[in-house]
Order: C-alpha cells, then structure tokens, then sequence
C-alpha cells in the first residue's frame, strides 16, 4: 500500500484481489487520506462505493489489480477549468473537491453496476442546481454523461460507470442572464395586467351605474377588491423590482413593507374569493351574513395591515440580494433582510399555503359539483363539457390557481418561465372572467351557466 499526503492531493493506492466477494468501501474526507472502510464501520459522510461486480469485470489474466483513489483541492486556480465552469455565471465545484479513481493504465468504461460516490453538504443549497459531473479527459472539460444525480436531505449521490476525475457542478438556477429574462417577462406581464385591471375597475364603475342591482351585489364588489390588490401590487412591482436597493433606510423599509402589504392583500382577497365561492355553490343555504361585504373588507385590507405593522414592529424590512455560489448578487431589491428568513416563510410563504390549499380544495368542490350537475341534467347525452371546463379555468384566475405553479419551481428552471408567464398575466385572465360574466349580451339569462346566474343573483341581500 502507498499514500501520498500533500495540502492540496491525498492519495491511496492498494492492491485488491479480484476475487473480491463483497461491496468496497472507502473514506473520502477531504482532510485525510482515503480509506477502506470495513462492514462494522459508520459509513463516514463523503465516501465511495465499489461494487463487487467492478472486480468481476477486470478479470483477466490478473489476480489483482492496483487502484488508486485521490481527492483533491484544485483552489482558485485554472486547474480542472472547463469552458463548462462559467464563472461569470457563478458556475463552480462544490468545496473545490474532486475524488479521482483509477486502475492502472487500464480505462475502465461501461461498467455494468456504476460506483457510487457521496458529497456532503451541511444544507441544501438555495437558488443552486447540483449535478454529479466527470472530467472528459479527450474534450478538456466536465461532462456529465455516464452519471446520474440522485439528491439526499444533506448529501448528493452520484452514480458513474467509468472511472475518472469526478465532482459536484453547482450552477446558479437564477444567474444574471435568467434574472433578466425573468424580470422583463414579469414587468411585460405586469404592464399587461394592469391595463386590464384597469378596463375591469372602468367596466365595473360603467356597469354600477348603468345596472342599479350592480350597488347592491356583493359578487362584482369582491371582483373588483381582487382586481385592486393585484393593479396595486403590479405597480409596487414595476417601481420597485429593477431599481436595486440603493436608497436610504427608511425608504427602502417602506418599500418592502408596502410590497408585503399589497402581497398579503392579494392572497386574502383570493382566500376571500373562495370563501364567497364555497358560500354560493357549495353551502348554498342559511348564507345571509349582515353587513357582508364590510366584513370581508375588514379582512382583505385589515388583516394584512396588522401583519404588516407586526413584522415591520420586529425591523424585518431592509435590502435583500440574491446570489450565486460565487457570491456575486444576481438581484437586488428592498424586502426582507436576510436574517429575517423565519419571518419571511411565515408571513408570506406559510400565508399562501394556507390560503391556497383551502382555495385549492374549494375549487376541486365546485368543479366536482358543476360536472355532475352537468351530467345529471344531461341525462344520456354524453359529450365534451367545454362550458364547465371554461368555468372552472375561470374561476381558478380568481382563486390564485396561478401561484400554485410556485410550489413546483424547485423542479426545474421551465417550471420559473411558467410561474412567472402565467402569474404576472393573472390580470387579463381576471378581466376575461368579467367580461364574460357580466357583459350585457342578447342571449337568455338560461344559456349561461349556472354558476355565472348564481355568481350574478346570489348574496343581493348582503349589502
């Protein structure tokens, strides 16, 4: 057996017989030699993994073989640099670590069981794609065919069949580039649905008084809060996002406590939206409330504004950066501070679960009920019910549905474009909603659908 004990490189290289009958073990802690571990150990945290079978695939005229393991260091300098490590994009290697092995001059490729190699890191990385790459000795650079990436609470395990150079690739999932795309996406989208929101308050006033039962119906007033909130957080968006958070203190305190204000406003209303929904379709019965709307405005624009005045209470408001690996700030804006992160899940993150899982199971009610009243009242004619479809998509723009694309951006860097697409044009699909529920048309009040009469008569009383 020889090792090689440097700062930067440690090496093993032993002699294993290949008629080995059982997995192989090995200690890859950066600051130590590697390591056989033996079947009674504690696996240690970064390790690797020998399949019996990779024995079996050397045999040959050997009855040994001489295999090398290596983890090394490679620093800030320009070794192990591939055109894949943009750095300019915050691209890097995870603790600068590499784990080499070998055997002999023997290439080893296309093994039939791969190895397997576990990094460990302390605590998942925010904002960052990990991938288990190799060094393609024939291009120069890291490639990752050959390997799969399998993801643990504290580690990353990677899956190879060959033998190489190997290590974590971090890549920023947002990095300047996509920030910016992001951003101009989201401030198109924005422009867009406030000029909707617009003609929707436009439309509305024209209607309340042009139709007199319009003073008195809950419904449209409820629309219309919604419609508010979300023209109002547009506006906080378009000023704020973009222009950084070089201000003064206090200024930029206000901007996040009134970005986080119109925020709460918009997922209550939406919250709201289905409570009044739940009330029209599903219980249906013993629903007069005095006073109903003023209550429902005591709780769309009151319960954010207490949370707000607790959270700014507690100084939470302050510059917030977005950064890469490299710890360069990709975006910069006035929310909450960074070490506000508990406040944040709670007030913002928690909030919308919870208002958007209740909406979520209101809305799976009503859907339920408008297609199997659909097919009751149908009888035997059975076919594509397009009317019941474009009810329910509509009211999901009212409920928030949109923002539950939220829940699934971890996943992939598509799932961003879609949130960012379809949430930011949450405006137009509300204005479409209107239109197409109150619009004066020629056709009987019997060819609309039953929720849109209900959405229209229900609740008159309440005022």
């Amino acid at each position: 057996m020889n090792i090689v004990n440097m700062s930067f490189v440690k090496t093993l290289v032993q002699n294993f017989s290949i008629d080995t009958s059982e997995d192989l073990h090995f200690s890859l802690t950066p600051s130590q030699i590697p390591r056989q571990v033996m079947a009674n150990e504690h696996k240690p945290p970064d390790r690797v993994r020998l399949p019996r079978s990779f024995f079996e695939s050397l045999r040959d005229k050997r009855s040994a073989v001489r295999l090398a393991i290596t983890t090394l260091d490679i620093g800030p300098g320009i070794l192990f640099k591939g055109p894949r490590l943009r750095l300019e994009d915050g691209s890097s290697i995870l603790n600068n670590h590499l784990v080499g092995l070998s055997v002999g001059g023997v290439p080893v490729t296309g093994l039939r069981e791969p190895l397997e190699i576990t990094f460990s890191h302390q605590y998942y990385l925010p904002n960052m794609t990990l991938s288990c790459v190799f060094w393609d000795t024939t291009k120069g650079d890291w490639a990752s065919k050959g390997c799969s990436t399998e993801h643990t609470a504290e580690s990353t395990v990677c899956h190879c069949d060959h033998l190489t150079f190997f290590a974590l690739l971090l890549r920023p999932t947002l990095d300047k580039a996509t920030v910016k795309t992001l951003t101009l996406i989201s401030q198109a989208g924005c422009g867009a649905s406030m000029l909707f929101l617009i003609l929707t308050l436009v439309f509305y006033t024209v209607l309340r008084f042009t139709r007199q039962r319009f003073k008195s119906e809950d419904a449209p007033k409820i629309h219309v809060a919604l419609s508010l909130s979300l023209f109002l957080l547009n506006l906080v968006f378009l000023i704020t996002v973009g222009r950084g958070a070089q201000v003064s203190e206090a200024a930029c305190w206000a901007r996040g406590a009134i970005f986080h204000y119109f925020l709460l406003c918009v997922f209550t209303w939406m919250g709201l939206e289905s409570f009044h929904l739940y009330l029209l379709v599903i219980k249906v019965f013993n629903t007069y409330y005095g006073h109903y709307y003023l209550k429902l405005s005591l709780v769309g624009w009151g319960l954010p504004a207490l949370m707000v005045i607790a959270t700014g209470s507690a100084d939470s408001y302050g510059p917030y950066a977005i950064k890469d690996e490299e710890n360069r700030t990709t975006l910069e804006l006035c929310w909450f501070r960074e070490t506000k992160a508990t406040t944040l899940y709670v007030t913002v993150h928690g909030y919308f679960f919870i208002t958007f899982f209740l909406s979520l199971v209101i809305l799976g009610l009503v859907a339920w009920k408008i297609f199997t009243l659909q097919s009751a009242t149908a009888g035997k004619e059975q076919g594509p019910n397009w009317k019941g479809v474009l009810t329910v998509l509509g009211l999901s723009s009212l409920v928030g549905m949109t923002w539950g694309l939220a829940i699934l951006t971890p996943l992939d860097l598509s799932t961003v474009y879609l949130f960012t697409l379809f949430n930011s044009l949450q405006g137009v699909f509300i204005f479409c909603w209107f239109a197409t529920l109150y619009f004066p048309s020629q056709t009987s009040p019997s060819s609309s659908s039953g929720t849109a009469r209900a959405d229209q008569t229900h609740f008159a009383s309440h005022g």
